[in-house]
C-alpha cells in the first residue's frame, strides 16, 4: 500500500535559486502560487513553531536507541518507494528512483570516488522517519540551528517563527545563543528530520565512510548555512574546510528529479557492492 506524506518542500521548493536557472537543468518544477506553495508555507509553519531545543532533544532521546526497525540499506531504499508524491503535476515516481539518480550523477562526475556514490543512494533513507508515524515538519524540509535566532536565509524566516517559544527566551533569541563563537557545527544542536537521523544511525552502525561523506548526509538541507551563507559565527575551520563538500554534493541532490528513470534492476548490483563495503547487513534503524 502507498503511505503518502503529502509534497516535500526540500523537494518543490527554493526561495534562494533562481527558477529560470534551475529549469535549465532540466527537471524543477517552479512552484511559485497557488495550493502547493499554500501547503509547503503550512509546513514550514509548523516546522518553525514546533522544532525547539526541547523538541530536538527529545527526539533524540526517541530515535537515538535506533529500536524503530533493523534492515539492509536496500530495505530500507524500497521502502522510501512508499513516499511518491503524488500531488507533483510533472513527474511521479517513486523516491528510490532519486536516490540512484543522484548516486549515478555523482559516479559520473567522479567516478574514482565510489564512497561519494554511495552517499547519494544514502542521502534521504532518514525520510523513513515519516514511515515511523513522523509528521511531514519533523522529517523533510530546509534544516536550521535550534537554540539561537534564525537567521535571514531561513525559508520563510520573516513569517513562520512568531509561535516559537524559544524566541520568547533571553538566550535562544540571540544571534549566538546557546552556543560559543566558531564551536563548531558538530557541537550544534540542529532542527530534527532526515538528515540529522540518518547522520546519528550511520555513527550508531560504525558506517566505514570518510568524514565528508557524514558531513554531507548530516547538512545536505542545511540551505542557510552552505547556500545561504549565513551561521558563520558557529562554524569552525573544520566546518568551513567540508563546506565545498557539501556544495558539491548539493549539485546533484538539487532539482534530480527527472522523467528519464535509470534502469535500477541494472544498478542495483554495483551499489550492493558499495553497501556491503561500507555498510553491510542488517542495520539498526
Amino acid at each position: 500500500m502507498k503511505v503518502v506524506v503529502g509534497p516535500d518542500p526540500s523537494l518543490v521548493y527554493r526561495p534562494d535559486v533562481d527558477p529560470d536557472v534551475a529549469k535549465d537543468k532540466g527537471s524543477f518544477r517552479n512552484y511559485t502560487s497557488g495550493p502547493l506553495l499554500d501547503r509547503v508555507l503550512a509546513t514550514y509553519k509548523l516546522m518553525h513553531t514546533r522544532q525547539t531545543v526541547d523538541f530536538v532533544r527529545k527526539k533524540h532521546a526517541q530515535f537515538g536507541g535506533f529500536s524503530y526497525k533493523k534492515m539492509t540499506i536496500m530495505e530500507a531504499v524500497d521502502m522510501l518507494d512508499g513516499l511518491v508524491d503524488e500531488s507533483d503535476p510533472d513527474v511521479d515516481f517513486p523516491n528510490s528512483f532519486h536516490a540512484f539518480q543522484t548516486a549515478e550523477g555523482i559516479r559520473k562526475a567522479h567516478p574514482d570516488k565510489d564512497w561519494f556514490h554511495l552517499v547519494g543512494l544514502l542521502h534521504d533513507l532518514g525520510k523513513v522517519l515519516a514511515l515511523a508515524g513522523e509528521p511531514q515538519w519533523a522529517v523533510v524540509g530546509d534544516t536550521f540551528p535550534v537554540g539561537c535566532r534564525p537567521q535571514a536565509s531561513v525559508v520563510f524566516c520573516d513569517s513562520t517563527f512568531q509561535d516559537n517559544p524559544d524566541l520568547q527566551d533571553p538566550l535562544y533569541s540571540t544571534e549566538l545563543g546557546m552556543y560559543q563563537p566558531h564551536c563548531g557545527l558538530e557541537n550544534v544542536l540542529m532542527s530534527w528530520g532526515h538528515d540529522e537521523y540518518m547522520y546519528q544511525m550511520m555513527k550508531f552502525n560504525k558506517f566505514s565512510l570518510p568524514p565528508e561523506a557524514f558531513y554531507m548526509i548530516r547538512f545536505h538541507s542545511f540551505y542557510p548555512w552552505h547556500t545561504g551563507g549565513d551561521y558563520r559565527q558557529l562554524c569552525s575551520a573544520r566546518d568551513l574546510a567540508m563546506l565545498p563538500w557539501v556544495r558539491e554534493f548539493n549539485k546533484f541532490d538539487l532539482y534530480t528529479k527527472c522523467p528519464d528513470l535509470p534502469d535500477v534492476d541494472d544498478l542495483r548490483p554495483y551499489y550492493q557492492g558499495l553497501i556491503d563495503k561500507y555498510c553491510p547487513g542488517v542495520l539498526r534503524w
